[in-house]
C-alpha cells in the first residue's frame, strides 16, 4: 500500500476539528469534540490550542467550551468577495425573492463540485436548511442540470459515465434520459428538478454568464411543488430569466442577439 505522506493525518484531524466547530450552532466541550472525531482529548486539545493561537478557534473562559473564532469569519468573507457573482447578484436575488416569495439560491462549480454560494430565505412558512458551502449533485438538481447544459463538455461526460445516486423515485439515473434533458435545458435556457432531490420540493434554475460569455454561476428559486409547479408558470420563468440576464450584464455579459 502507498504510504501516507508524513503529517497529513495530523493536519487532517485539525481541519476536521475546525470544520466541526464552524458547522455547529453552539460551543462544544472538549470531550464532545474528541468523541465526534474519534480521537483522544489530549490530541484534540493540542490542535485546539494551535487553532486558538491563530484566532481560528475561541474558548469561553467560564465554560471552557470551544467555537469557531472570528478570524475564520474574516477569512471566509475575504474569500467570498472573490466570487464576484455573489456581490454582483445580491440585490437582484433579493428582488427575485420578493417577486416570487420563494427561497433563492446561487451556485457555481468550485474545485469540480457544485457548491451553494448564497441562500436567501423565501416568504413561505417553510425554510430551507441549505447553507452556503452545501454540495449538490449535478444529475438531480436544477442547478446541476444548468451546469451540465452550459458548462464544459467534460462535466457532462464525467457525470454520465459515473454512477448516479437515486435520491427519490423521480431522480434521473439513466444516462441517456439525463443527456436528453440536458439538451432540452440548453435549448430553452432553464431547468427544473421537481421531486428529484427531495420529494415535494422543486427548483427552477437559470445560468448566469460573464464577460467571456461563459457560465459564471446559476441562480434558482426553490420551494414546494405546490408553489413551483412542473412545468413552471409564466411569471416564475419571466422573473428567473430576467434576474439571470441582469446579473450577467453586471458581470460584463452582452447578448449576441
Amino acid at each position: 500500500m502507498e504510504k501516507e505522506p508524513a503529517g497529513t493525518s495530523t493536519l487532517d484531524l485539525a481541519l476536521r476539528a475546525l470544520e466541526l466547530l464552524a458547522l455547529e450552532n453552539q460551543p462544544m466541550a472538549l470531550a464532545q469534540i474528541a468523541h465526534a472525531l474519534a480521537a483522544s482529548k489530549a490530541t484534540i486539545y493540542r490542535h485546539l490550542v494551535t487553532l486558538q493561537r491563530h484566532g481560528l478557534v475561541s474558548q469561553d473562559p467560564e465554560t471552557g467550551r470551544y467555537e469557531a473564532g472570528v478570524k475564520l469569519l474574516v477569512l471566509g468573507e475575504a474569500v467570498r468577495t472573490r466570487f464576484d457573482i455573489v456581490t454582483t447578484g445580491r440585490d437582484e436575488l433579493m428582488r427575485l425573492r420578493d417577486a416570487t416569495g420563494q427561497a433563492v439560491t446561487i451556485c457555481r462549480i468550485v474545485d469540480g463540485e457544485l457548491v451553494v454560494l448564497d441562500l436567501i430565505q423565501g416568504r413561505t412558512v417553510v425554510e430551507f436548511g441549505t447553507r452556503p458551502g452545501t454540495r449538490f449533485d449535478l444529475h438531480n438538481s436544477a442547478h446541476g442540470k444548468v451546469w451540465l447544459a452550459f458548462g464544459p463538455p467534460a462535466l457532462l461526460d464525467k457525470t454520465l459515465s459515473a454512477p448516479m445516486r437515486q435520491w427519490t423515485p423521480h431522480t434521473i439515473t439513466d444516462p441517456e434520459r439525463l443527456r436528453a434533458e440536458v439538451t432540452e435545458v440548453r435549448q430553452r435556457g432553464w431547468a427544473i428538478a421537481a421531486d428529484e432531490m427531495i420529494t415535494a420540493v422543486n427548483a427552477l434554475a437559470a445560468p448566469v454568464f460573464d464577460h467571456r460569455n461563459q457560465i459564471a454561476g446559476s441562480i434558482a428559486i426553490v420551494g414546494s411543488t405546490q408553489f413551483i409547479p412542473s412545468p413552471p408558470d409564466a411569471l416564475h420563468l419571466e422573473k428567473i430569466l430576467a434576474a439571470a440576464q441582469s446579473i450577467s450584464r453586471g458581470l460584463g455579459w452582452r447578448s449576441s442577439r
